[in-house]
C-alpha cells in the first residue's frame, strides 16, 4: 500500500497513478442516467426561447429551470407561473432543474428568488410561446388571432370551437427559433424580456390554487432518489481524512495502518488526504483506522464564549455605510436623551438533517458530478477550475438532497469527489460525516450590533445609528464556483478569493438624522479554516434583525410607546404599515407598554407577546410572537407566532404557507437552541448533542400565517425571509413579560436564568 504525494500543479495538469489494494467484486446497482438533453435544446443561448421551454409531439411541455428546488415546492409554482401563461393543464408541464446541459445558470434557490424572478422570466417566456403558437394558428385557420381562444393546449376559433388546432399540431417536437431579449447576466440576476404581454391576474386559472405538489409522494414514501444511492460500474466510496486541531496538514502516512483493509488505498495530493475502498463500509473503517502524522499547528482561536469580545476589540477590515441621512452627530448633540444598546448573535452550523454527499465520474473526455448543492451551474464552473479541464466538459446533474440552503457542505463534497474521481480514474462517491459536516462545513458568522438613539424633548426619535460586525459573510464565496470556495481547492493550493462584506436588510424606518451600516473584521484562519464564514439561511435575518428590531423595542419602552404604534409612526410605505396592523390584529395586539405593568414577580410562569418587523426587497413581513417564560427553570416557551406576510402575487397559497411555517420553526430553534462552540484549536460542536437542533415537542404549537393577498403587484420572495423576525419577536416577548432585555442569542434555560436573577 502507498499514497502518492503531488503538487497541486501536476495534479491538475495530469491525472496520478495510486496503489491499489485487494478490491472486492464489482456488485453495483443499476447506474442514475442523467436525463437526455431536449432535441429542441441541444445548445443553450440565453437569448433563444428553445432555452427556457419546448413543447414535444404529445403536446408535453419542457421547462428549463436552470436553479434548483430545495423543498420550497418551486418545481410546483414554477410550473403553474408556465402553464397559466401557455394556457396547458399543469400536468403536461415537465420541470428540467438544475441540469447544466440542459438549463442556463439562472443562480441558486438563494435570496428567495426562485419565483420572483426565474419564475417570472419563465412566465415571460410562456407568455411569448403563447403568442406565437396564436399567430401561427390563425394563419394555418385563416382567421385574425382576436379571433381565437386558448384552453388546455388547444387553440380555437372563438365562435366555431370545432374549428381548432393543437400546440402539439403547430410545434410539436420542433424548435421556436425565436430571440428573446436576454440581459447578459448570470445567476441571480439572469432576465429576459419579451413584448409578449402577460395576462391580466383576473384571468388566472393556475395561478392561486394550491395543486398538489409531485415531488412529495416520492419523499413520503421513500422513492426519492439522493446523491447518496447513485451507484456507478467501478465505483469506489471515499471517506475525507481531516485532522484534529484546525490548521493541520498531513506530514506522513502510515500505509500499513490500512493494509488489512481489502481494496481500501489513501488519496495523498499537496494536503488533500482520504481513503478510497470499493466498499462504503470497509472506507468507514479505513478512515478509523488511518494512522497520520499531522504538522503543529496552533490555531489559538478565540473561544465560540470569547468570540463577541473579539469581534468587539478586533481591527476592522471594512465599514460601509448602506444608507445615511441627515447627520447622525448632529442629531444626537441635539437629542435630550441618548439611549444605546448592544446585542450579540453566536456562530451557527448549516446542521443539514443529512451530510453532504456527491458522486463524481471524471473520465478524459469530460466529468459527470451527481450532487445536490444549491447552485449546479457554479458547482461545474469550480470543478472545471479545480481540475483544469474546460467548463463545457463538465455535467452537473442536481438531485434532491437532505439540505442545501445557504452554502453549506454540499459544495464541498462535491470539489472532494471530484478530484478523487480524476486522481483514480474511476467514479467516485464522497460521503461526509456527521462530525466531519457539523465541524467542517461553511458557517454563519457571529455578529455584535451596536445600537443607539436619540430622543428629543417631545419624545420623538430624532438620530438612530446600527452598526452590525461580523466575520466576512463571504471570506468563503457563496458558491463553490472558484477552486479557492472549496476546501479541496483550499487544500491543493488554489489561491484564496476572500471578500469582505456583511450587508444589511433593507430599512423600513424613517428618522431625521439616520446612519445604518456593517463593519466586518478578518478571519480567524486564512486557509482551510472550519470557521470559514460564508451565507447561512437568511444570512442578512436573523444576526442583524435580532439587534435592529429589540432595539427598536427599547426605543419605544424608552418613550412610552405602544411596540405596535411606535413602529407605525416611523414606517412610511403603505405596506410597511398593513404588515404590522394586520400581525397585530390577527394577534388580538392590546395596546399597552412594555414590559407589562401587571407583571407578577412571585409567578414562576409569566407571559408576555413581541412583535417584530421586516422588509426584504418587496416583501414585507411582521411577527407577533407569544411565550411563556418559566423562571425556575429559564426555558423560554413560544406559545403562539403570528406572521403578516405579503409577497405580492401569490402563486401557491398553501406551498407560501408552508414555507413560512418551516422558517418560523427553524428561527425557534435557532433562536433558543443552536450556537457552535468550538475551543482554542476545533470546533467541538460535532454531534446532535453538542449543537442540539429544535425537538418536535418545542415546535410552537400554535403557528398561524395571514397571507396579505396583493395580486396586482409582481410575486416577491418568501423562501427565508420570515425567519429573521424570530429572534427579535421572541427577545421582545420576553422583555414584555419580565421586564428583562435578552441580549444575546441562544435563550437557552442557564442564560435566561442569568439574565432574570441580575
Amino acid at each position: 500500500m502507498g499514497t502518492l504525494d503531488l503538487s497541486r500543479r501536476t495534479f491538475l495538469s495530469s491525472t496520478g497513478a495510486f496503489i491499489v489494494g485487494l478490491a472486492s467484486p464489482d456488485v453495483w446497482a443499476q447506474a442514475a442516467k442523467p436525463s437526455p438533453l431536449s432535441p429542441n435544446n441541444p445548445k443553450l443561448s440565453a437569448d433563444q426561447l428553445d432555452a427556457y421551454l419546448s413543447i414535444d409531439k404529445n403536446g408535453k411541455v419542457d421547462v428549463f429551470y436552470g436553479a434548483i428546488d430545495g423543498g420550497q415546492g418551486l418545481e410546483t409554482s414554477i410550473a403553474q407561473m408556465v402553464a397559466e401563461e401557455l394556457d396547458v393543464p399543469l400536468s403536461s408541464v415537465r420541470m428540467i432543474m438544475g441540469d447544466t446541459r440542459q438549463t442556463l445558470n439562472m443562480g441558486g434557490a438563494s435570496g428567495a428568488q426562485g419565483v420572483s424572478r426565474r419564475g417570472t422570466s419563465l412566465m415571460k417566456a410562456a407568455a411569448l410561446a403563447r403568442q406565437i403558437l396564436v399567430e401561427e394558428a390563425a394563419k394555418k385557420l385563416r382567421v385574425a388571432p382576436a379571433d381565437l381562444v386558448v384552453q388546455a393546449g388547444v387553440i380555437s376559433l372563438r365562435n366555431n370551437p370545432a374549428k381548432r388546432i393543437t400546440y402539439a399540431q403547430i410545434i410539436g417536437g420542433k424548435s421556436f427559433q425565436t430571440n428573446v431579449r436576454w440581459n447578459g447576466q448570470w445567476g441571480n440576476p439572469h432576465d429576459i424580456a419579451t413584448d409578449a404581454p402577460l395576462k391580466n391576474y383576473k384571468d388566472y386559472k393556475i395561478i392561486g390554487q394550491s395543486p398538489k405538489r409531485p415531488d412529495l409522494a416520492k419523499k413520503v414514501f421513500g422513492e426519492q432518489d439522493f446523491p447518496g444511492d447513485v451507484r456507478l460500474p467501478g465505483m469506489l466510496h471515499a471517506r475525507m481524512v481531516r485532522p484534529a486541531v484546525a490548521g493541520a496538514v498531513p506530514v506522513s502516512v502510515d500505509e500499513q495502518s490500512i493494509r488489512h483493509i481489502a481494496g481500501a488505498k489513501i488519496v495523498h495530493i499537496k494536503d488533500f488526504l482520504a481513503v478510497v475502498a470499493p466498499k462504503e463500509w470497509d472506507a468507514v473503517r479505513a478512515l478509523r483506522a488511518l494512522k497520520v502524522t499531522w504538522s503543529q499547528s496552533e490555531p489559538n482561536f478565540p473561544t465560540h464564549k470569547e468570540v463577541h469580545a473579539h469581534i468587539r476589540k478586533a481591527k476592522v477590515t471594512q465599514r460601509t455605510i448602506e444608507r445615511e441621512n441627515g447627520k447622525l452627530e448632529e442629531g444626537l448633540a441635539k437629542a435630550t436623551r441618548v439611549i444605546s444598546g448592544e446585542y450579540e448573535y453566536p456562530t451557527h452550523s448549516h446542521a443539514s438533517m443529512g451530510p453532504g454527499c456527491a458522486v463524481a465520474d471524471v473520465r478524459a473526455d469530460g466529468a459527470t458530478i451527481y450532487t445536490s448543492t444549491q447552485k449546479p451551474h457554479y458547482a461545474a464552473d469550480g470543478i472545471a477550475d479545480l481540475l483544469n479541464i474546460p467548463r463545457d466538459s463538465v455535467h452537473v446533474i442536481w438531485m434532491f438532497g437532505t439540505g442545501s440552503y445557504g452554502r453549506n457542505d454540499q459544495g464541498d463534497a462535491t470539489a472532494d469527489a471530484a478530484v478523487l474521481s480524476k486522481a483514480l480514474g474511476k467514479p467516485v462517491r464522497v460521503q461526509w460525516m456527521r462530525e466531519e459536516s457539523l465541524g467542517w462545513d461553511p458557517k454563519g458568522t457571529a455578529s455584535v450590533n451596536f445600537c443607539q438613539a436619540g430622543i428629543d424633548e417631545k419624545g420623538d426619535v430624532i438620530a438612530y445609528e446600527l452598526i452590525s460586525r461580523g466575520f466576512s459573510r463571504e471570506n468563503l464565496a457563496t458558491n463553490e464556483g472558484r477552486a479557492s470556495g472549496t476546501l479541496a481547492g483550499q487544500l491543493l493550493g488554489a489561491k484564496l478569493e476572500p471578500k469582505n462584506t456583511f450587508n444589511i436588510p433593507f430599512a423600513s424606518y424613517t428618522f431625521a438624522h439616520n446612519r445604518v451600516g456593517w463593519e466586518t473584521v478578518g478571519p480567524l484562519m486564512d486557509r482551510a479554516s472550519p470557521l470559514r464564514s460564508t451565507h447561512l439561511r437568511d444570512p442578512y435575518g436573523p444576526p442583524i434583525l435580532f439587534g435592529s428590531e429589540c432595539f427598536m423595542d427599547e426605543i419605544a419602552a424608552a418613550v412610552n410607546m405602544d411596540p405596535v404604534d411606535f413602529r407605525l409612526r416611523y414606517l412610511t410605505h403603505p405596506r410597511d404599515k398593513e404588515a404590522v396592523r394586520i400581525a397585530a390584529e390577527k394577534a388580538g395586539w392590546q395596546k399597552r407598554v412594555s414590559p407589562r405593568r401587571d407583571l407578577d414577580t412571585s409567578s414562576d410562569i409569566v407571559e408576555g407577546r413581541g412583535i417584530a418587523y421586516r422588509r426584504h426587497f418587496d416583501t414585507f413581513i411582521a411577527l407577533v410572537a407569544e411565550v411563556r417564560v418559566h423562571r425556575k427553570t429559564g426555558v423560554v416557551e413560544p406559545t403562539h407566532l403570528i406572521c403578516a406576510h405579503d409577497v405580492g402575487l401569490i402563486i401557491n397559497p398553501e406551498t407560501l404557507r408552508h414555507v413560512i411555517e418551516r422558517q418560523l420553526v427553524y428561527g425557534t430553534g435557532r433562536t433558543t437552541v443552536e450556537e457552535l462552540t468550538w475551543d482554542r484549536n476545533m470546533v467541538t460542536s460535532l454531534d446532535w448533542n453538542s449543537y442540539p437542533v429544535l425537538h418536535m415537542p418545542h415546535v410552537p404549537p400554535r403557528i398561524t400565517v395571514h397571507l396579505i393577498e396583493r395580486p396586482e403587484a409582481a410575486p416577491s420572495g418568501a423562501a427565508e425571509m420570515a425567519l429573521g423576525l424570530v429572534p427579535a419577536g421572541m427577545g421582545n416577548a420576553v422583555f414584555d413579560a419580565t421586564g428583562v432585555r435578552l441580549r444575546k442569542i441562544p435563550f437557552t434555560p442557564d442564560y435566561v436564568k442569568a439574565a432574570l436573577a441580575v
